[in-house]
């Protein structure tokens, strides 16, 4: 098996570590036979590994699995869901928070950079004199009227990266209710 296969099983491994050892033996094995089989399909290790997704997602998703399907008590339930609040409350600490603040800002960002260059070419073209509009421009740009189709472009691309974050972070959100729900049954 080739090597990113392999660092991939070693990372899905170390995911599922507070498991016990028979259920993480069995999961790195079942996700390695799904591996194999794809490799005799002809499939490129790059292919696998697109098509598996974030090691730590997999992980998560075999977590939540896991305990969905227990409905008493056992000790590896409870391993099950320490590990997958863990995983979940970790990274939500740092996704959360980021796309949540990414995605205003980038929007609000992508409105003003346009109407920072119309007031810019507005000011240059009607000679209005308004006080340090002047700072306003592209490094090494001075036409206004290029200016402003300038910002417009910047201000397009940081509403995409808002909109990016914005699905991003409902995303994220939907598939941690999802597991959380399965949880809960």
């Amino acid at each position: 098996m080739e090597r990113q296969l392999n660092e991939y099983l070693e990372r899905i491994e170390k995911n599922l570590k507070p498991l016990p050892v028979a259920e993480r033996v069995d999961i790195v094995q079942e996700i390695k036979s799904e591996m194999e089989e794809l490799q005799q399909q002809g499939r490129t290790p790059e292919e696998i590994l697109r098509r598996l997704g974030s090691s730590k997602e997999l992980a998560r998703a075999y977590l939540g699995d896991l305990i969905a399907r227990e409905h008493s008590f056992s000790w590896g339930r409870v391993l099950a869901i320490c590990a997958y609040y863990s995983l979940t409350g970790l990274s939500g600490i740092v996704v959360i928070p980021v796309l949540g603040i990414c995605a205003p800002a980038f929007f609000l960002c992508g409105v003003a950079a346009p109407l920072a260059g119309i007031l810019r070419m507005l000011n240059d073209l009607l000679r209005l004199g308004l006080p340090y509009v002047e700072y306003i421009g592209i490094a090494g740009v001075s036409n206004p009227v290029l200016v402003f189709a300038l910002s417009a472009v910047i201000g397009g691309v940081l509403c995409a990266l808002g909109y990016g974050c914005w699905k991003l972070l409902v995303l994220y959100i939907r598939s941690v209710s999802r597991v959380k729900k399965s949880l809960a049954n």
